[in-house]
């Protein structure tokens, strides 16, 4: 499917409706913090967190935390405030935030999260450097279509005050598109009551390695929803070979959604 397609922006009520459901994906934390605390633990390998747009290492601060407690060795990008294109010398200093994770564990592969646009340099990152990546999780990331389609996009040229549709663009956005190189999983998690990115755009082609995961919440609230936070841990305490589709038995088949979620087109 090209990247340059576009689908309907999420609906104005699901836009408007964004803080107020991130309030209650914050309030519900207290109460299932037992059930948080049961999600498997890490074998301790480095796991480096991207903000989305506008946000940077606070707005992951939560995330971290949350699998640090459960032996997942989570970091910070550091790279300041997620600009998109005006943050300066992105990629860059990506590529080498990534290396010195790499190095400082002693060569062990990073997994990669990355919530909203964080998502897409993840994939980029992966593309990039296969070698030093053991697996991809998004969160509401725009992977399969035009930022056009979301509710950031206007945002975002203003903030960016770069070119968003120019050549190096429309390459970046096709890399992170494409499937991960063989042997790295990739697990896009999304929402269809996303007020800012259509999950038509956040979802991608299930294969042997890629899986989507529907889950019920806010764009903004991403970051702190319970189910969220418990897939997540889940997806990172596979073992490095031992990679399995998410499972949905017992309670996680009210949890979450449809596991058979094929198409970017079906309704």
């Amino acid at each position: 499917m090209s990247t340059e397609q576009t689908f309907p922006r999420p609906d104005r009520w699901h836009l408007l409706t964004e803080a107020p459901r991130m309030v209650s994906e914050v309030a519900a934390l207290l109460p299932t913090a037992p059930f948080l605390s049961q999600a498997p633990r890490g074998d301790g390998h480095p796991v480096l967190v991207l903000p989305g747009f506008g946000g940077g290492d606070t707005s992951t601060r939560l995330l971290r935390r949350y699998l640090g407690s459960l032996g997942h060795g989570a970091k910070p990008w550091t790279l300041g405030q997620n600009r998109g294109r005006a943050t300066p010398n992105l990629h860059e200093n990506l590529a080498d935030r990534l290396s010195a994770v790499y190095r400082e564990s002693g060569e062990r592969k990073v997994s990669l999260v990355g919530w909203s646009l964080g998502g897409v340099y993840a994939r980029i990152l992966a593309h990039r450097f296969p070698s030093k990546v053991r697996q991809v999780i998004t969160l509401g990331s725009p992977i399969g279509g035009h930022p056009r389609s979301t509710n950031a996009y206007a945002v975002a040229k203003r903030v960016t005050k770069a070119p968003l549709d120019d050549e190096v663009a429309q390459e970046r956005r096709k890399l992170a598109a494409s499937p991960l190189p063989e042997g790295i999983p990739s697990s896009a998690l999304y929402s269809k009551s996303d007020g800012i990115v259509p999950w038509q755009i956040a979802i991608q082609h299930p294969g042997d390695f890629a899986e989507n995961i529907e889950i019920f919440g806010s764009h903004i609230g991403l970051g702190f929803n319970p189910t969220v936070l418990f897939a997540v841990a889940d997806r990172l305490a596979l073992p490095e070979n031992g990679w399995a589709p998410f499972a949905r038995e017992g309670w996680k088949k009210l949890a979450y959604g449809d596991s058979e979620q094929q198409s970017r087109n079906s309704a």
